[in-house]
């Protein structure tokens, strides 16, 4: 499923949405990976069974229109008014009500009685985050049964991007990431505030299923 990205502009300073688009890449190396990125999230949302899927963070729409093709009950916000025009966008003439699909309204300012659903999906947004914490602490008023979080793994994220080349000048990390955590960092971050049942690892992210704390 091909999509329109926002190709690496800039909403209020903050790169939005997706460089390029990964996931119709033709390239043989990308694809490999991001296939990896897929069985990964398809898996956990298999296991968490939703009746509804909200995505925060939901960028230019994919998953949230691959979760509607497949019959789930999915929706999807971001902070970039970009990126939700994208997406509504790339809603036309793909599934039904486009414009109640997506939603412009940032991380932290989620509320239980609107984003609440069955499974919360928050995938390449915390590394983004200035107030990672209170990004987490907004997820923590919503999530009614499973949420799915996914960053970047260091040091191997910018080990990669060094290895091709790309931003020497910063050390291979990837412009508009602002936190940084090892595969055991990040499961220790999250379960200060989640109970982690499952952890994946396709390569070069870290995956965690979660529930709340009992």
């Amino acid at each position: 499923m091909g999509i329109k990205v926002a190709g690496g502009i800039r909403e209020n300073g903050i790169v939005v949405g997706n460089a390029y688009d990964k996931y119709g890449s033709g390239n043989w190396i990308v694809r490999r990976i991001m296939a990896g990125f897929e069985k990964s999230l398809s898996g956990l949302v298999k296991r968490a069974e939703p009746a509804s899927i909200h995505e925060v963070g939901c960028g230019e729409g994919y998953w949230v229109l691959r979760w509607q093709e497949e019959g789930r009950q999915a929706r999807g916000c971001d902070f970039s008014a970009q990126a939700i025009a994208l997406a509504k966008e790339n809603a036309e003439g793909r599934v039904a009500g486009a414009e109640q699909l997506f939603e412009v309204k940032s991380i932290y300012d989620l509320q239980p009685d609107v984003d609440s659903a069955d499974l919360l999906v928050c995938c390449e947004v915390l590394e983004h985050l200035e107030d990672p914490d209170a990004g987490i602490r907004a997820l923590q008023k919503v999530v009614s049964g499973h949420l799915i979080v996914s960053v970047p793994r260091e040091p191997l994220w910018c080990a990669l991007n060094l290895a091709r080349g790309k931003y020497i000048g910063s050390l291979g990390n990837t412009p508009g990431h602002l936190q940084h955590w090892s595969k055991n960092g990040f499961v220790r971050w999250v379960s200060q505030y989640f109970e982690v049942v499952e952890v994946r690892s396709p390569l070069p992210w870290t995956m965690l299923l979660c529930r709340p704390l009992r």
